[in-house]
């Protein structure tokens, strides 16, 4: 039987309508592979590497890279002061004639330190002393005519016996007694008020040296050789009210201001340690003097007074310095040695995560996250006693949602 050539090429199957078919579906999978490549790297961009948060800064400062007496309960700054400090004035108004004192020099109570001029009062020294010299001459005068009158008397009460004198003669001579006895009182009166007069004056000539009030050092120079000093002020700023100013070196504390709200963790004789600003890396120990009993309604703070155990040569009066007041349990020795530098920063720095804090320290545009020990907070601040070393720029006030690596970049300052 012979095979119809059409109806076998009817049953042939068309390869390349199968094979157009087949690019087509590899086609169209290889585009939605590269879209979703395309995406993903488009989204990790954005979400890891596009996404820029907008941060301010701070730098952590280093207070004290020396060893700790103990744990702070609370920080605070003030200054230090002197108790004792006087401006030595004369008492007298003068012209100042020679000042024997130099700043920094050291001097003794009642050493001479300046003296005036003299001429005026030397003057009226010598006037009182002659007024003086006349009283008593005229108290000598009537001590001698009183003595003359009482013998006249005498004898006139003799003769008026003998009826050889009037009445009205010896009544004469009793007056002329009695009136010579009162100018006497009165005379000697003069000279005691003359007396007084010269040792007034003879004051005056000593008040002429001018004299250190208390044993200390010089701290400044008020007044030059030919200018006018008065104890009272005067108009116009050409009297000086005083030579020197003087500081009892031993009467040196501290002065620090305590937010009312932090006064409670303060108490008389607690131990605290000071640390000047000039030499932060040498604490001293020192110790509450008292709380002064009012509070500055203005600033909301009280004054608490805080002594040196031990006074050093480099506290110099109106420095600033930094206290941490202390608890009762000293430091053990292997952690004094251990300890690093304490540092202080913004409490809006740190990110609390229950007992555990954090810090993002910026670095090359992106932050890292850092675990800190925290100490003490106050005003604001918190001692970090572990994990910073100071100097690190970090970021504050912290930004919500900020993680570890995130990308970053400084906030534009609108002045």
């Amino acid at each position: 039987m012979a095979l119809d050539n059409e109806t076998l090429g009817s049953l042939r199957i068309d390869r390349s309508t199968v094979e157009e078919s087949g690019s087509g579906k590899k086609i169209v999978v290889w585009s939605i592979v590269v879209v979703v490549i395309i995406a993903a790297v488009v989204l990790g961009f954005f979400f890891f590497g596009g996404k820029t948060t907008e941060v301010t800064t701070i730098t952590a400062q280093a207070e004290s890279t020396g060893p700790s007496l103990g744990n702070a309960v609370l920080n605070a700054s003030g200054y230090v002061v002197a108790r004792r400090m006087a401006t030595a004035s004369s008492k007298i108004t003068g012209k100042v004639l020679e000042i024997y004192v130099e700043e920094g020099m050291e001097v003794k109570k009642d050493q001479v330190i300046a003296r005036l001029d003299p001429v005026n009062v030397q003057n009226q020294l010598t006037m009182s002393e002659r007024q003086l010299d006349a009283a008593k001459r005229d108290l000598a005068e009537i001590e001698v005519r009183l003595a003359e009158a009482q013998r006249n008397l005498e004898r006139n009460e003799s003769l008026i016996k003998q009826q050889l004198v009037s009445q009205t003669a010896l009544d004469s001579s009793r007056a002329e007694v009695n009136a010579l006895a009162a100018r006497l009182e009165a005379s000697k009166a003069q000279v005691r008020v003359s007396e007084s007069n010269v040792t007034m004056r003879r004051t005056d000539y000593d008040d002429l040296q001018v004299r250190a009030p208390f044993s200390g050092v010089v701290i400044s120079k008020d007044a030059q050789p030919g200018e006018m000093i008065s104890p009272l002020s005067a108009g116009g700023g050409f009297t000086r009210t005083g030579i020197a100013t003087i500081v009892d070196m031993d009467s040196r504390e501290i002065e620090v201001d305590v937010n009312e709200a932090y006064i409670n963790r303060v108490k008389s004789n607690q131990r605290v340690e000071a640390a000047l600003d000039a030499y932060p890396d040498a604490p001293m120990p020192a110790h509450v003097i008292n709380i002064v009993p009012t509070a500055d309604k203005t600033k909301a703070t009280v004054r608490v007074r805080i002594a040196f155990d031990k006074l050093d040569s480099r506290i110099l009066p109106e420095m600033g310095i930094k206290v941490r007041f202390l608890d009762d349990q000293p430091a053990p020795q292997a952690a004094v040695a251990a300890a690093g530098p304490r540092v202080s920063i913004p409490s809006a720095a740190v990110k609390r995560e229950g007992k555990d804090a954090y810090v993002f320290i910026l670095s090359d545009g992106h932050v890292e996250r850092r675990a800190v020990t925290i100490g003490a907070e106050n005003d604001g601040q918190s001692e970090v006693l572990g994990g910073l070393s100071g100097g690190e720029e970090l970021v504050a006030p912290l930004v919500d949602g900020l993680q570890d690596g995130a990308k970053v970049r400084l906030k534009e300052s609108n002045s």
